[in-house]
């Protein structure tokens, strides 16, 4: 290579002065616009704009994230819900989305959460506050199986305001459910379609993440797993209850009663350390068969010997037994058999109630949707579901309890069911339309619901 490719960036020459002849280096233009530009003193009126926009850049991105992490904020209804049914044309895949997202936020403390408005613990205003089995909870609102099915976000869930979780359904075996596509949304009716058909990782994986909640909680205070277990509700938060719903697999038939007690009892031992409330599922439209399981005395052997293992447990509060029961049937005769079933086996109460093969004709979605097999849910189950409460709370003694689960949506929903004799109000396809602040603004608007009556009761006074 030829010393004409190497060009120094000074270059040599000479100038004359007065004591003579002297070399120096002409400097490129462009190295000292360089030099001027970036050796400029920089005036106190520059500093000061620089550090304005920089607080101004900085505060703004505080309160963004101030704000998107409030569950109630305006983003998670009117932004995120529609842009998941446009990501994620199929419900499943929205879901998985959905519940993976709220995980990782969670791992990173940018989760949304239920911040502004209520403030449960305020003895002040204790609008919300009940009991469930002398147990002080505090708020009515819980989140219904289905939304976490294998225990995985269980906090973040927490997070968003409900005072109870109910995880699964849960089997013993993993199994995979029924075939895809099984999810829809009737968005015109804000209802959905399932024919999951039991798809769970099975118990012992739900077991293991449950177990793991607690290990941590122990290791961050000091305490033993036993401590832990003996001392503390299962969703490790005051106030607040875990409860899981068990079921059993496909594989085993309803016929067989000695196995489907197994398989039920197989769920206490798996899970009932790490649970407050134990739902036992005999009404599951998607699982052949199952809803045989509600006939009197086959209901009566089972759920008895649910309820004596859960006595087993090696804990000292043993967790409380509750059957979920199907809103389809609703005879006289079949009410009679399941109430009697519940008093005669010593369980705790029922949840009222499943997912609906019935198509009201009200819905208004389009037909090829409607007709999909499975269970529906959404707010054309309400009133069915606020009739079975009433009627179950009349059979019932005081001392058991009854959830309400199927069609509430608002704030006014809840307390009409809660008037109706239920002591707590599960949401899921309210969730799935509202967004993540669903349960936020259901809990205000019992909140003025109540203020409102009060302050009127007191002005007529």
């Amino acid at each position: 290579m030829s010393p004409s490719h190497f060009r120094p960036l000074l270059r040599p020459r000479t100038f004359t002065g007065a004591n003579g002849a002297f070399s120096a280096f002409k400097q490129p233009s462009s190295f000292h616009a360089f030099r001027r530009t970036y050796t400029t003193k920089r005036t106190p009126l520059s500093t000061t704009k620089t550090v304005v926009k920089s607080t101004i850049a900085i505060t703004t991105l505080a309160l963004f994230g101030y704000y998107s992490t409030d569950s109630r904020a305006a983003i998670h209804r009117y932004l995120v819900v529609p842009a998941l049914r446009v990501i994620a044309p199929d419900a499943e895949d929205a879901h998985a989305f959905g519940l993976k997202a709220l995980r990782v936020l969670w791992d990173f403390g940018l989760h949304p959460r239920d911040r502004l408005g209520i403030r449960e613990e305020d003895e002040k205003e204790p609008f919300l506050e009940t009991y469930v089995w002398n147990k002080r909870i505090i708020n009515p609102i819980y989140i219904s199986a289905g939304l976490d099915k294998n225990a995985e976000a269980v906090d973040a869930l927490f997070a968003l305001g409900p005072s109870i979780i109910e995880v699964g359904c849960v089997t013993p075996e993993p199994q995979t459910g029924n075939p895809r596509p099984r999810v829809f949304r009737l968005v015109a009716d804000k209802a959905l379609i399932n024919r999951y058909g039991f798809n769970s990782l099975g118990s012992d994986y739900v077991a293991r993440k449950l177990r793991e909640r607690v290990l941590r909680y122990a290791a961050d205070n000091g305490m033993t797993e036993q401590d832990v277990l003996d001392n503390l509700p299962a969703s490790l938060y005051p106030g607040k209850l875990l409860a899981v719903q068990i079921g059993k697999n496909k594989s085993v038939s309803e016929d067989d009663i000695e196995g489907v007690k197994e398989a039920y009892i197989s769920g206490v031992k798996s899970l009932g350390l790490y649970a407050d409330v134990l739902v036992v599922n005999v009404s599951s439209p998607n699982t052949p068969g199952l809803r045989k399981l509600q006939s009197g005395n086959t209901l009566t052997e089972l759920l008895s010997a649910v309820v004596a293992e859960a006595k087993k447990l090696e804990k000292k509060e043993k967790p409380r037994v509750i059957v979920k029961i199907s809103p389809d049937e609703s005879s006289k005769q079949q009410i009679e058999d399941i109430t009697s079933a519940i008093k005669r086996s010593g369980v705790d109460g029922v949840v009222v109630a499943n997912t609906t093969l019935r198509r009201p004709d009200t819905l208004v979605s389009p037909p090829h949707l409607v007709h999909e097999a499975g269970g529906l849910s959404g707010p054309e189950l309400f009133d069915t579901m606020r009739d079975l409460v009433r009627e179950y709370r009349r059979r019932l003694p005081r001392d058991k309890e009854i959830w309400a689960s199927g069609g509430v949506s608002t704030g006014q929903d809840a307390l009409d069911v809660l008037k109706e004799g239920a002591g707590v109000v599960g949401v899921y396809t309210a969730m799935i339309y509202g967004g993540v602040g669903t349960i936020g603004r259901m809990k205000e608007e019992i909140r003025d619901i109540v203020r409102t009556t009060i302050a009127k009761k007191t002005g007529d006074k």
